[in-house]
């Protein structure tokens, strides 16, 4: 039976049967419009594997709102500056589960990266290959955790320059709601880096552990 035939029954049984179908039929239709249209952006910049939508009542999606999403893509391209402006919309969905197998965030690619919702709570994690790092910074020959709790992440680099190579801690922590990298250095704190902020997303927590080829990261932040 077609959303057309529905519409014509109920306009015989009264006005409020035909309240009750015109609400069925959004019920229908609506996650299903979302879901192309979500398709759609994030097939501008980037291969789009599934993107599923539901909410109930489905009316919510009129006002940008989804119980849940689920997206997989094999690749995604976003800049720094884009990155929190897509995590910040995550507001909009009650429950989130999204996965990339690449992830181009500009200077770095990342790998299997996975973000989770459940109400303001996220979770994002991703795997940093030496190759990745190589490629984004020349200089660098290896980055490794050296240990990893209390919200902060200990790296050390390996650097060479002019055939000369030198070791460095670096501390990857949340700071005041941002993620920053300072150098484990005598006046390393005026070497601190900005990595991720964003005045919506408060970072909690930074951690990872080596793993072959690499090593793997998570962030566990929450909406402001």
């Amino acid at each position: 039976m077609t959303a057309a035939s529905v519409r014509r029954i109920a306009a015989l049984a009264g006005p409020p049967a035909l309240a009750l179908a015109v609400l069925g039929a959004l019920q229908l239709i609506l996650p299903g419009l979302a879901a192309d249209r979500l398709r759609q952006r994030l097939a501008k910049s980037g291969q789009v594997i599934e993107v599923r939508v539901s909410a109930f009542p489905a009316v919510e999606l009129l006002w940008h709102h989804a119980d849940s999403v689920v997206v997989r893509l094999a690749s995604y391209r976003v800049g720094p500056s884009g990155l929190g402006g897509l995590l910040e919309q995550t507001g909009d969905v009650g429950s989130l589960e999204a996965f990339v197998g690449e992830l181009d965030a500009g200077l770095l690619t990342l790998r299997d990266a996975s973000l989770h919702k459940r109400g303001s709570e996220l979770t994002g994690s991703a795997v940093v290959t030496q190759a990745n790092l190589k490629a984004a910074l020349p200089l660098v020959e290896s980055v490794v955790p050296v240990t990893s709790g209390n919200g902060r992440l200990t790296l050390r680099a390996t650097v060479s320059v002019l055939g000369v190579a030198a070791s460095v801690d670096l501390i990857l922590q949340a700071r005041d709601g941002a993620l920053v990298l300072t150098p484990n250095l005598p006046l390393g704190g005026l070497g601190t880096i900005t990595v991720f902020a964003s005045p919506r997303l408060y970072v909690e927590d930074v951690g990872g552990a080596p793993i072959a080829g690499g090593f793997s990261a998570f962030v566990r932040a929450r909406l402001r």
